[in-house]
């Protein structure tokens, strides 16, 4: 059983992968829709995220778990329309959505995930 970390900087890595299971850092929008609405801020993310996932060796239908951190509870139902027509049917990963404090005050929408890696 390796440990591989992907893109390490000083106080992170955009990933760890340990025994076919990747560990992604937090994923928020890309700085072109940092003023955005919760709907252009949650596509970007989970772009970013699909990115991400490509990068490692993964996809959306091996996600495990994701954890959804909005900064206003009443964005819930927009960022859950978007968020069904992401995740492909049938691939449903175990889900936490909580209200918090962004690490910008003009984020409105972060995820961190882990996902299997295809092929381990």
């Amino acid at each position: 059983m390796t440990l591989q970390r992907h893109d390490t900087q000083t106080r992170m890595s955009r990933a760890v992968i340990y025994n076919g299971v990747a560990y992604l850092c937090g994923q928020v929008a890309g700085p072109e829709v940092r003023q955005g609405s919760i709907n252009e801020q949650t596509n970007s993310m989970l772009s970013r995220l699909d990115a991400l996932l490509e990068e490692i060796g993964s996809d959306r239908e091996h996600l495990l778990s994701a954890t959804i951190y909005l900064k206003n509870g009443s964005d819930i139902a927009a960022m859950n329309e978007i968020w069904d027509a992401w995740v492909p049917e049938g691939h449903a990963p175990a889900r936490t959505c909580v209200v918090a404090q962004m690490p910008a005050e003009e984020l409105k929408v972060e995820i961190t995930v882990t996902a299997a890696i295809k092929n381990s």
